[in-house]
């Protein structure tokens, strides 16, 4: 639920509403801010969208701060013969001109009737004197924080998000194999999402999922990472070979293995909660269950050896395949090699 603060913010304040991306509402002034800009374009087609669906008459401009010239934004916000909303969109603001900054101050002093102003700053000092007049509440806005995603845990929440706005039920394995294939790249994984909720019917599953998108490479390291965290070593030399068959890179593989590695040393004695661990609580009940017959020495092994391959997969090795070899013998025997 948003609410409006007064934080401190260097010398500035905010005194406006700040919202999620999927919290956006109409307001005459709305600052779209964070480098998240996948979820901003979001917010604001949706914004768009609404104000177009309220009246189709909605006349949408597009201004560029980074190439403003004077009088562009007086001339955008004038009334019309037959006085249609506006809904005028500023790309940039993070790089805009001195003349942006001058004008938008002074159109925020009185913003014009029936006009939507939003302006998307995509991180940075430039233009901190419009941002503090705007977050000190000056031309009555709103500002919706994009900012990036980088936890595997944001991530997972914003599928499970997406699957439950489009009412389907998605398990939990299946759910982690997405966001795993991918983690890196968070249009890609709303793409995934929708496509999967489009092209069936029934519960999606894992078998969906590695049906849909078991090429990606990420799916195919965490496959062999998982058998060998669960001993199968066999297992999981044959998912590599698969992998490597199919295309993948050595480089992601062993990120695979660092990344399921590092949550269980993260884990490992600590009593902490998922939430105080900044982790969703699948991510918790799995490396607990990782970590069945380990011990701190097997995992100070295992992190030496996830070293060793980093660098083997990099350059440091004549044959990057043997390095990811010998990891997952270290792994699949819990690092007592």
């Amino acid at each position: 639920m948003a609410t409006r603060t007064t934080q401190a913010r260097g010398k500035s304040t905010v005194a406006i509403p700040q919202l999620a991306w999927n919290q956006v509402r109409p307001a005459p002034v709305v600052l779209v801010s964070g480098t998240e800009g996948f979820l901003a374009d979001r917010a604001i087609r949706r914004l768009r969208d609404f104000l177009k669906g309220e009246d189709p008459s909605m006349e949408v401009v597009d201004l560029d701060a980074d190439s403003y010239a004077a009088g562009e934004l007086l001339t955008v916000a004038s009334p019309s013969l037959f006085m249609e909303p506006r809904f005028i969109r500023v790309n940039s603001v993070e790089k805009c001109t001195d003349a942006f900054i001058t004008e938008t101050l002074s159109y925020l002093e009185d913003p014009a009737e029936n006009t939507y102003l939003v302006l998307r700053h995509n991180g940075g000092v430039r233009g901190k004197k419009l941002l503090d007049a705007l977050r000190g509440g000056l031309g009555g806005g709103i500002e919706v924080v994009c900012a990036e995603l980088k936890k595997d845990a944001e991530k997972y929440d914003f599928a499970v998000n997406e699957f439950k706005a489009g009412a389907r039920r998605i398990t939990p394995g299946a759910l982690r194999a997405l966001v795993g294939a991918f983690s890196d790249d968070l249009a890609e994984l709303a793409s995934a999402c929708q496509q999967l909720m489009d092209d069936t019917s029934n519960e999606i599953n894992e078998s969906t999922v590695e049906r849909y998108y078991g090429g990606r490479v990420e799916s195919n390291a965490f496959k062999v990472a998982d058998a060998a965290l669960a001993g199968r070593r066999g297992d999981a030399l044959v998912s590599l070979r698969h992998a490597l068959d199919s295309g993948a890179d050595p480089v992601p593989i062993v990120a695979a293995f660092a990344m399921k590695v590092r949550t269980m040393a993260k884990v490992a004695g600590n009593r902490a909660s998922a939430a105080e661990l900044g982790m969703a609580p699948w991510m918790l009940n799995r490396a607990r269950k990782d970590l069945a017959g380990w011990n701190e020495d097997g995992l100070a092994r295992a992190i030496e050896a996830l070293a060793e391959a980093d660098a083997g997969v990099k350059g440091a090795s004549r044959d990057p395949v043997y390095a990811i070899e010998r990891l997952i013998g270290v792994i699949a025997a819990r690092g007592r090699l």
